[in-house]
Protein backbone atom coordinates (compact mmCIF):
# COMPACT_ATOMS: atom_id res chain seq x y z
CA UNK A 1 0.00 0.00 0.00
CA UNK A 2 1.19 3.49 -1.28
CA UNK A 3 2.56 5.27 2.18
CA UNK A 4 3.10 9.23 1.84
CA UNK A 5 5.26 10.66 4.29
CA UNK A 6 5.54 14.40 4.84
CA UNK A 7 8.41 16.35 6.34
CA UNK A 8 9.53 20.57 6.65
CA UNK A 9 6.72 21.75 8.77
CA UNK A 10 7.27 23.64 11.48
CA UNK A 11 6.82 27.38 13.48
CA UNK A 12 7.79 30.57 11.14
CA UNK A 13 6.96 34.35 12.21
CA UNK A 14 4.74 35.99 9.32
CA UNK A 15 6.35 36.60 6.14
CA UNK A 16 8.51 33.78 6.48
CA UNK A 17 9.31 30.58 4.17
CA UNK A 18 8.99 27.25 4.66
CA UNK A 19 9.39 24.17 2.29
CA UNK A 20 7.19 20.62 2.40
CA UNK A 21 8.08 17.78 0.76
CA UNK A 22 6.68 14.34 -0.08
CA UNK A 23 7.84 11.23 -0.01
CA UNK A 24 6.94 7.79 -0.59
CA UNK A 25 9.41 5.32 0.68
CA UNK A 26 9.54 2.12 -2.07
CA UNK A 27 6.99 3.73 -4.46
CA UNK A 28 7.29 5.58 -7.54
CA UNK A 29 5.19 8.84 -7.58
CA UNK A 30 5.10 9.40 -10.87
CA UNK A 31 1.63 7.82 -11.55
CA UNK A 32 -0.11 9.81 -9.01
CA UNK A 33 -1.30 13.11 -8.96
CA UNK A 34 -0.59 14.71 -5.96
CA UNK A 35 -2.47 17.01 -3.60
CA UNK A 36 -1.80 19.22 -1.01
CA UNK A 37 -4.55 19.65 2.14
CA UNK A 38 -4.75 21.28 5.41
CA UNK A 39 -6.81 21.59 8.50
CA UNK A 40 -6.76 24.14 10.54
CA UNK A 41 -8.00 23.55 14.40
CA UNK A 42 -12.37 23.51 14.10
CA UNK A 43 -12.35 24.14 10.50
CA UNK A 44 -13.07 21.62 7.28
CA UNK A 45 -10.20 20.44 5.69
CA UNK A 46 -9.10 22.46 2.52
CA UNK A 47 -7.54 21.98 -0.67
CA UNK A 48 -4.28 23.78 -1.19
CA UNK A 49 -2.75 23.19 -4.49
CA UNK A 50 -2.36 19.96 -6.35
CA UNK A 51 0.11 18.91 -9.76
CA UNK A 52 -0.48 16.54 -12.39
CA UNK A 53 2.02 13.29 -12.48
CA UNK A 54 4.16 14.85 -15.25
CA UNK A 55 4.00 18.38 -12.98
CA UNK A 56 2.87 20.05 -16.31
CA UNK A 57 -0.47 21.21 -14.70
CA UNK A 58 -0.96 22.89 -11.63
CA UNK A 59 -3.74 24.61 -9.62
CA UNK A 60 -3.80 26.44 -6.33
CA UNK A 61 -6.26 28.03 -4.15
CA UNK A 62 -6.88 31.69 -4.53
CA UNK A 63 -5.52 32.14 -0.90
CA UNK A 64 -2.27 31.08 -1.77
CA UNK A 65 -2.04 31.99 -5.44
CA UNK A 66 1.31 34.38 -5.69
CA UNK A 67 2.87 32.78 -2.41
CA UNK A 68 2.52 29.04 -2.68
CA UNK A 69 4.63 26.80 -5.43
CA UNK A 70 4.01 23.32 -6.01
CA UNK A 71 7.15 21.29 -7.83
CA UNK A 72 7.66 17.90 -7.98
CA UNK A 73 11.14 16.20 -8.70
CA UNK A 74 10.09 12.39 -10.29
CA UNK A 75 13.50 11.26 -10.04
CA UNK A 76 13.76 11.94 -6.28
CA UNK A 77 10.34 10.48 -5.99
CA UNK A 78 9.39 13.89 -4.31
CA UNK A 79 6.66 16.45 -4.55
CA UNK A 80 7.17 20.13 -3.02
CA UNK A 81 4.58 23.18 -1.34
CA UNK A 82 6.80 26.04 -1.47
CA UNK A 83 5.15 28.67 1.11
CA UNK A 84 6.05 32.07 1.00
CA UNK A 85 4.97 35.23 2.55
CA UNK A 86 3.69 32.53 5.23
CA UNK A 87 0.30 34.36 7.24
CA UNK A 88 -1.31 33.30 10.40
CA UNK A 89 -4.26 32.04 8.46
CA UNK A 90 -1.50 29.56 7.06
CA UNK A 91 -1.68 28.28 10.49
CA UNK A 92 -2.72 24.14 9.93
CA UNK A 93 -1.86 20.71 9.77
CA UNK A 94 -0.73 20.15 6.07
CA UNK A 95 -1.30 16.71 4.43
CA UNK A 96 -0.06 15.35 1.09
CA UNK A 97 -2.53 13.01 -0.75
CA UNK A 98 -1.54 10.79 -3.99
CA UNK A 99 -4.96 10.16 -6.59
CA UNK A 100 -5.67 9.45 -10.23
CA UNK A 101 -7.87 12.82 -10.82
CA UNK A 102 -6.52 16.24 -10.94
CA UNK A 103 -8.75 17.53 -7.87
CA UNK A 104 -8.77 20.06 -5.01
CA UNK A 105 -11.82 17.70 -3.58
CA UNK A 106 -10.08 15.52 -1.09
CA UNK A 107 -12.80 12.63 -1.93
CA UNK A 108 -10.41 12.05 -4.98
CA UNK A 109 -7.41 11.06 -3.43
CA UNK A 110 -7.24 7.41 -2.30
CA UNK A 111 -3.44 7.34 -0.47
CA UNK A 112 -3.17 9.81 2.54
CA UNK A 113 0.07 11.03 4.68
CA UNK A 114 0.19 11.48 8.16
CA UNK A 115 0.64 15.77 8.22
CA UNK A 116 3.16 18.29 9.24
CA UNK A 117 2.32 20.86 11.12
CA UNK A 118 2.64 24.17 10.03
CA UNK A 119 2.54 27.18 12.66
CA UNK A 120 2.58 30.95 11.40
CA UNK A 121 3.04 32.98 14.75
CA UNK A 122 4.94 35.91 15.90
Amino acid sequence: QLQLVESGGGLVQPGGSLRLSCAAPGFKLDYYVIGWFRQAPGKEREGVSYISNSGLWKSYVESVKGRFAISRDNAKNTVYLKMNSLKPEDTAVYYCAAGRTQSMNSASYAYWGQGTQVTVSS
